[in-house]
């Protein structure tokens, strides 16, 4: 065969790898992600320095083509998800994406409100507006609205809470219209909506849209997060004892490194995450000396459906064990479980 045509055939198969990584399989990769130190994402105005770390842990997650999931199907801690055990049928990709964003805008909330009622500061919630987390297809809201919108008024009422704001839409009837005012990348928008039934046939009449209240918290001293985009409500619990460390004159660290997962309530209770293992991973790479793990309660109706389920610590206990690190596993259901144990080292 002529060098020529070895060539040809060379470039055509390059263009088949090529592209053929642009084509997308119905599945998702998590891989383990990384530990980043929280220090420069979170900063409270005349805050309180530390001399280790808090760091918050996170899994990468992607898309799958072919070769990423050949790699993950032959590599331990790299798992394969069917697209529907992530999001929903009608969960549109970028609405999924707004979503683990407000998941963390909701984490960071509760994180503020816990570390501020454990250091005695004042604070206080004011409401901004309805937030657009999805749109649904063949809805009036679909030509009109889109995820992450803020909607401000109705017929130029202003609302306290999302429930008010349902509560106005409720009494109306299909085929009303209704003036909403809007703010998208910045800027405010007005638009006239029709409203429709919904499919269920329930006589439900609105604009079409999933809606939760979107609120901010009044803080003094200032608190500013800047969380680069990271999605999910994972960070809760790390977000809340860098806060909380700000605050205090005493450093929790004591000069180490701390990493840790798990979601936070407005109580302090510590929430299950997903991606434990990957998580333990990256932080035992970032040479962390301390990692906090959720000790979650599994409802028995989920563990008769989920026999191999298990609490978050255990998950985390058995990778640490795996991978040979001499990094502290500890379980904690609560942000004071957590302080208790920084405080005893």
């Amino acid at each position: 065969m002529s060098q020529k045509k070895w060539i040809r055939i060379l470039v055509i198969m390059m263009i088949l790898i090529i592209g053929s990584s642009f084509y997308y399989l119905p599945y998702y990769i998590t891989k383990p992600g990384s530990a980043k130190d929280l220090d420069p994402m979170i900063e409270v105005e005349g805050g309180f320095e530390d001399e280790g770390k808090l760091m918050l842990t996170t899994v990468r997650m992607g898309k799958a083509n072919i070769y990423t999931y050949l790699i993950a199907s032959i590599k331990k801690y790299e798992h394969i998800y069917p697209v529907e055990e992530i999001r929903s049928s009608e969960e549109t990709e970028d609405e999924y994406n707004v979503r683990q964003l407000h998941l963390m805008e909701t984490s960071k909330l509760n994180a503020i409100e816990v570390a501020f009622q454990h250091a005695e500061k004042p604070y206080s919630y004011e409401y901004k507006g309805v937030y657009v987390l999805n749109v649904y297809p063949g809805m009036p809201a679909d030509e009109v609205l889109e995820p992450g919108d803020r909607i401000t008024a109705i017929d130029g009422n202003l609302f306290s809470s999302s429930q008010e704001f349902i509560d106005y839409i409720s009494k109306k009837t299909v085929g009303e219209t209704v003036g909403i005012t809007f703010t998208r990348d910045g800027k405010e928008h007005e638009k006239q909506i029709s409203l429709a039934e919904f499919s269920a046939g329930e006589g439900k009449v609105g604009l079409g849209i999933g809606l939760v209240d979107d609120k901010e918290i009044i803080t003094t001293p200032k608190v500013t997060m800047d969380t680069e985009k990271i999605g999910g409500p994972s960070a809760g619990l790390m977000f809340s004892l860098q806060l909380y460390n700000e605050l205090v004159e005493r450093d929790i660290t004591h000069g180490m490194e701390i990493a840790g997962t798990g979601t936070i309530s407005a109580n302090g209770t510590v929430g299950r995450i997903g991606g434990i293992e990957q998580k333990v991973i990256a932080a035992d790479k970032a040479g962390v000396d301390v990692f906090f793990a959720p000790m979650d309660i599994i409802p028995e109706r989920i563990q008769k459906s989920n026999p191999d389920l298990k609490p978050n610590y255990e998950e985390a206990l058995k990778t640490a064990e795996e991978i040979g690190t001499e990094m502290k596993i500890v379980p904690v259901k609560t942000f004071e479980d957590a302080l208790e144990y920084l405080d005893s080292l």
